[in-house]
């Protein structure tokens, strides 16, 4: 035994058109939608006309819309007004035409969200004039209607608080909006809302206007966009300011000249979050509500599309106007960076023209490599301002790869080309350029480096002299990639509970244990006084506060038992320096 599902046809209306649709604004366009099928029915030799009438006009507070499309008879009344969810007798009467812009048969549930009462008053050719009347519970009836021409009047009657809708100021605005594109006549109370003008075939001059009207700013570029096997023409207005890659800018897209929605995402790529799209299509199909693209194949080749046209875009301008891809790059770099971590002929151009921060000034990749044979980097920002001034003296070039994607660009180029070569400098690794001492001086400094390594041992800091520039940097902190992971490891076994504790220990015996140094500079005269001190309790202060500063110069992280430090010699050195009995 099989049983049929009970429906409460006064929540279906309701949810529909309450929960549907995000805003009640859209029930002017699914009327719109509606008349232009009606209109499109007959053929595309038909003058199409819809007049929509506000309530400021009618005297009586309702709206009404006309058109000379095709009209109904009462048995497609029947079927087309009063069936929610079945398409097939939509198909057989021919009104799922692809023309057709409504393809779902609930638009008209839209005007409940402003309307307690429908009333569509309709004739076709050869056919008696009907009279069908909605409610917002779910009835409906239908009578004989009264002489007409053929077409449809569809007259809404306002619900309570929702009369602001059927204005003449708010039907106007949301007509201009949804249907300015629309390739028939429409007008509001006498006045002609449409335009005929699309966008992206305006005048240069007149485009920048547009977006500047329409999208509130005035762009960088138009780019000319064309997806055939979509059916899209449209075009990509290039921001003139720079914008967060996490905000997803939305995108003016109309289908079959009816805009679908001022904010729809998922046209473009990720990477290209510097456009803002406005587009036409014929074959991109929308969500039932109409207010979102339906994420199918067509879409993602639609956007594979748009992408393929904005990357040709960028190469023509390093081919024909440098210095106009320079404005672009140093105002969206970001998203270039971010396709060109997936993308050859983009990161050639990053390669090219792109200009990353170094120790030597702000130069391309290709120049740096020219200079300097070999790509090295600091991995973090912190890393390249610790470096940066002590390898610029060892006339050592270093390129600055803690900005978003630098480091992964330049990693990525190495394992493209294998005439580059690339390699992250370690911190330590300059102390290979540095010029040890002569035996004779390391000798006579001995005492001194063994006093100054026995004060920083609880700080887990190795003591080494080298000589290096610029004379004026008296010592350098400088931490390994090892020594830096194995901080980080001690950290984390302290805080953690008994039983990862217990892991943590375990796998320490694996952590490689080198140990931060602190470099003096012996071609620095404070370096040399101070080993020269008789006072070893002097010196132990001194070599405190060269490390302190050294820390702070470096940009490294202050621990506790640092802070602790640098308080106790700074006082220590204080004390030193003024000598003298306490007085009362």
């Amino acid at each position: 035994m099989s049983n049929t599902f009970q429906v409460d046809l006064r929540g279906i209306v309701d949810l529909l058109s309450h929960h549907l649709y995000a805003s009640p604004r859209v029930y002017v366009r699914e009327l719109l939608q509606n008349a232009v099928d009606a209109i499109t029915a007959i053929g595309p030799e038909h003058s199409g006309v819809i007049s929509v009438v506000s309530s400021d006009s009618t005297g009586d507070g309702t709206l009404r819309i006309d058109d000379n499309g095709i009209g109904l008879t009462e048995a497609q009344v029947h079927e087309l007004l009063a069936t929610i969810g079945r398409s097939s007798k939509r198909d057989e009467l021919g009104f799922a035409r692809h023309e057709f812009l409504g393809q779902f048969g609930i638009g008209l549930l839209s005007c409940f969200l402003v309307a307690d009462e429908i009333r569509v008053h309709t004739r076709r050719e050869g056919a008696a004039p009907v009279l069908w009347t909605g409610f917002s519970d779910g009835r409906y009836a239908v009578r004989p209607g009264d002489e007409r021409e053929p077409g449809t009047t569809v007259t809404l009657l306002p619900r309570r608080g929702a009369e602001h809708y059927l204005t003449g100021e708010t039907v106007t605005d949301l007509a201009r909006t949804y249907g300015s594109l629309l390739p028939v006549t429409v007008s509001v109370d006498g006045r002609k809302v449409t335009t005929g003008a699309v966008p992206w075939e305006l005048p240069p001059e007149s485009r920048l206007s547009y977006a500047e009207r329409t999208l509130g700013f005035r762009p960088f570029d138009v780019i000319e966009l064309n997806v055939p096997a979509a059916g899209l023409t449209g075009a990509a207005f290039v921001l003139p300011t720079p914008v967060n890659p996490a905000s997803r800018g939305g995108h003016r897209v109309y289908l079959k000249r009816m805009l679908l929605s001022e904010s729809v995402e998922g046209l473009l790529p990720e990477w290209a979050f510097f456009a803002r799209c406005v587009v036409d299509s014929t074959e991109l199909r929308p969500t039932a509500s109409r207010e979102a693209l339906y994420d199918d194949g067509m879409l993602a080749e639609t956007r594979e599309a748009i992408a393929d046209q904005l990357r040709g875009w960028l190469v023509r301008l390093s081919a024909t106007d440098p210095r106009r891809l320079g404005e672009f790059l140093s105002i969206h770099h970001l998203s270039v960076k971010a396709l060109a971590l997936h993308d050859d002929e983009m990161l050639r151009l990053v390669e090219q023209w792109y200009p990353m921060q170094t120790n030597m000034g702000e130069v391309t990749l290709a120049e740096f490599r020219s200079r300097h044979g070999v790509l090295r980097y600091a991995a973090t920002a912190d890393e390249f301002r610790q470096l940066a001034g002590v390898a610029a003296a060892q006339d050592l070039g270093l390129i600055n790869g803690g900005y978003v994607y630098d480091a992964e660009l330049i990693q990525r180029l190495a394992a493209l080309d294998p005439e580059v070569r690339a390699e992250r400098l370690d911190p330590t690794d300059l102390t290979t350029r540095f010029t040890t001492v002569d035996a004779e001086v390391e000798l006579q400094m001995r005492s001194f480096l063994a006093a100054a390594q026995r004060r920083l041992d609880r700080l887990g800091c190795e003591v080494v002299v080298r000589a290096f520039d610029p004379v004026a940097t008296p010592a350098l902190y400088l931490v390994s990639r090892a020594a830096a992971f194995h901080d980080e490891f001690t950290a984390s076994r302290d805080q953690a509970d008994d039983l990862w504790g217990g892991v943590l220990d375990a796998l320490s015996r694996t952590v490689p244990t080198d140990r931060p140094q602190l470099v003096l500079n012996h071609r620095n005269p404070l370096v040399r006084r101070v080993a020269a001190l008789g006072d070893a309790e002097l010196s132990g202060l001194a070599v405190e506060s060269l490390y302190g500063q050294a820390l702070l110069l470096g940009h490294h992280p202050i621990r506790p038992s640092d802070a602790a430090l640098l308080t106790t010699s700074f006082l220590g050195l204080l004390d030193r320096a003024v000598p003298g009995e306490e007085t009362r």
